[in-house]
């Protein structure tokens, strides 16, 4: 394997003998790495994919693709946003594909209410009932999240979800921050319109 050269402005000292030692073929500081990072890869590709099995499966692609493009990392930017960066990029790539394949088969929500009826409200504010409402509304702020374009519900996850500042997430996204703060305006317009009452 050939010399890379790094820009390490961005990386940690940890991370960057980190990298170096998996560079090296060092199987103890790949374990490593996959251990400190999957499980933000699994929870971003989840709030990305809405799907535990799907995540799953995404987070092992990631990794085979971040020790298979090492190499490539330069260094400008935090090794935790480069990997972003691959999962947002591989749930991009598997939702495209997910829709192609089974968008005949997804029946609107106004057709399955009108075929199985909605759930009675409950009336008082106790036990199950209130847990059902609680998990009710989840259930529905969660949808709406999956209901935005892609491009908004990934900057929203990163910025509301993952905490990562603007730059991180334009890295992330390769795009300018002024896009993405557009981004999270328009994600944040469309989910207050759809969960109003």
């Amino acid at each position: 394997m050939k010399p890379v050269t790094l820009d390490w402005s961005s990386v940690s000292d940890a991370e960057a003998a980190l990298v170096s030692r998996c560079l090296a073929g060092d199987e103890q500081a790949c374990t490593e790495l996959v251990e400190s990072h999957q499980r933000m890869v699994y929870q971003l590709a989840f709030h990305l994919l809405g799907d535990k099995e799907e995540a799953l499966d995404l987070s092992q692609d990631v990794f085979l693709t971040v020790f298979r493009m090492l190499d490539r990392f330069r260094g400008q930017s935090a090794l935790r946003t480069w990997i972003y960066r691959i999962v947002v990029n591989q749930a991009r790539n598997r939702q495209r594909w997910w829709r192609r394949r089974y968008q005949s088969a997804q029946v609107p929500l106004d057709v399955h209410v009108s075929e199985h009826g909605e759930l009675s409200s409950p009336r008082d504010d106790c036990g199950p009932e209130r847990l059902l409402r609680q998990k009710e509304q989840a259930d529905r702020v969660w949808q709406a999240l999956r209901d935005l374009p892609f491009d908004q519900r990934t900057a929203l996850v990163l910025r509301e979800i993952d905490g990562l500042s603007y730059e991180e997430i334009g890295y992330s996204l390769n795009v300018a921050v002024g896009t993405v703060k557009s981004r999270l305006a328009r994600a944040r317009q469309l989910l207050r319109a759809e969960l109003q009452p």
